[in-house]
């Protein structure tokens, strides 16, 4: 059972305000009952849920991998005009939204889909999916600052948890190297500020990898589908890091 105007938005009738809007007008019946309470619950998979007369059927789960480009807004839509994800998805007719974000700079994997519970489970703090990035830096970073992000670095909202880090390149004449980075958190701009924390901030940042998906060879502004041993296996990263989190909690 799912709140109404939930349904209604992931069918792509309209957001989700708008969708309260007109259950508030009567506008929507669920089994021949008009209904204009918020918060009535519903059933998509069983329920007849009409809107103004017009039938409204429940949207198939839909999972992709997509490679953002650099310059590209992590969102459904942009009030400014500038490219946004859902602009290279062509063919995909069901209102999908990003599984977490990158920011604007920041090109390479994306999640996005239509379940919601699936995101949430993938971008809750307490599962700690895995998630690696290739970081060209300013200098060569020496030892003790890998260290630093290693074990846990000091930003402004806090300690960060410890990272998995290494060397992947380095360009002695331009004063450039290319480290790999995998964090287990989803804080905003979390990877250039740690960068930044140890004086090596990032010149280009790309994701190559969420969970055990990898980006691999997919083209830059392409996407593809997940098969569903990759949604399976997401699922079953996110429950293992809920469980060693609960299981910490209670040690301590």
């Amino acid at each position: 059972m799912e709140r109404l105007q939930k349904i209604l938005a992931q069918a792509g009738v309209a957001s989700r305000r708008k969708c309260e809007e007109m259950i508030l007008a009567g506008k929507v019946e669920v089994n021949g009952e008009l209904v204009t309470t918020l918060g009535t619950k519903a059933d998509p998979a069983t329920d007849i849920i009409k809107v103004s007369g017009r039938l409204i059927r429940g949207e198939n789960k839909i999972y992709i991998m997509f490679n953002k480009p650099k310059g590209v807004i992590t969102s459904a839509s942009d009030d400014k005009g500038r490219k946004v994800v859902t602009d290279y998805l062509k063919g995909i007719t069901e209102r999908v939204y990003p599984v977490g974000r990158l920011d604007y700079d920041t090109e390479g994997l994306l999640l996005l889909t239509n379940d919601g519970e699936f995101a949430n489970l993938l971008t809750h703090p307490k599962h700690h999916v895995p998630k690696t990035y290739l970081a060209t830096v300013k200098g060569v970073p020496h030892g003790t600052a890998l260290d630093k992000l290693k074990a846990g670095i000091k930003l402004e909202d806090g300690m960060t948890a410890p990272a998995e880090v290494e060397y992947k390149d380095i360009d002695e004449a331009n004063k450039e190297a290319v480290i790999s980075i995998t964090i287990h958190e989803g804080r905003n701009r979390q990877v250039r500020r740690m960068f930044e924390a140890v004086s090596h901030p990032v010149i280009r940042l790309k994701r190559i990898s969420f969970g055990d998906i990898l980006l691999q060879n997919l083209k830059r502004g392409s996407y593809r589908h997940l098969t569903k041993d990759e949604i399976n296996h997401l699922q079953q990263i996110a429950k293992a890091g809920m469980l060693r989190d609960n299981q910490t909690r209670k040690d301590t």
